[in-house]
């Protein structure tokens, strides 16, 4: 757990999975596209136990066949999917409390996402968070291979040292992202992976964000 959170002088969000409850959502997708090619489905909790970075690899392992259809016309098809869709989602519950309090603290907050930038703004504005970030980082593409370049863009926005920073996500290469920026990372499960997959990379790991918060609100 953070025993010292009055060192934080910035908070960095993820957004798929942290901040909002999206993974069933990516399951569904995922399955009716593989329903579409005869191939195996998955469970959410298969799904946790086997998703990662970047996406395309996570492709393979599913068994896409990347000799019969270009990765971009596959994840093309995933998003759009996933946009037309998104607003069945929901928020973590209690976290815009938490990102208010935060704010009336004078804790700066930013999100980093490997989302394409463009669509992530749009889902802060349609889930009314995007006035609260100092900074919002997303990539320019859709292909979600990894977002430590944009961190690392992000990290010259910022006017505090890595140490002072808290980057809160939900898998392990938000940790990995953390340990490139030089900052602190906390992760979630129940987002896009496993519980004991967060555990076995070192991390920090808490249940939900009451416990996280609740020695500061």
């Amino acid at each position: 757990m953070i025993s010292d959170f009055a060192k934080y002088k910035h908070i960095i969000w993820d957004w798929n999975g942290t901040l909002l409850d999206d993974a069933w959502l990516c399951v569904e997708i995922l399955n009716r596209m593989l329903v579409r090619r005869q191939m195996k489905t998955m469970t959410l909790a298969q799904y946790q136990m086997d998703f990662d970075f970047p996406v395309i690899d996570y492709y393979v392992k599913l068994g896409f066949d990347f000799t019969k259809e270009s990765f971009d016309d596959i994840a093309r098809e995933y998003i759009c999917a996933y946009e037309s869709q998104r607003d069945k989602c929901r928020l973590r519950d209690g976290v815009v409390d938490i990102i208010k309090k935060l704010k009336t603290k004078g804790l700066l907050q930013s999100v980093l996402s490997a989302s394409q930038e463009s669509s992530l703004i749009e889902a802060l504005k349609v889930f009314g968070l995007k006035d609260f970030f100092e900074n919002i980082a997303g990539l320019d593409d859709y292909y979600a291979h990894s977002k430590i370049d944009a961190g690392r863009k992000l990290l010259k926005n910022l006017a505090v040292g890595g140490k002072e920073i808290l980057l809160i996500g939900d898998t392990t290469h938000d940790y990995q992202v953390a340990c490139q920026l030089g900052a602190d990372c906390l992760l979630l499960p129940a987002g896009h992976q496993a519980k004991e997959r967060l555990i076995a990379c070192g991390a920090k790991v808490c249940d939900n964000f009451g416990e996280v918060f609740k020695n500061l609100l």
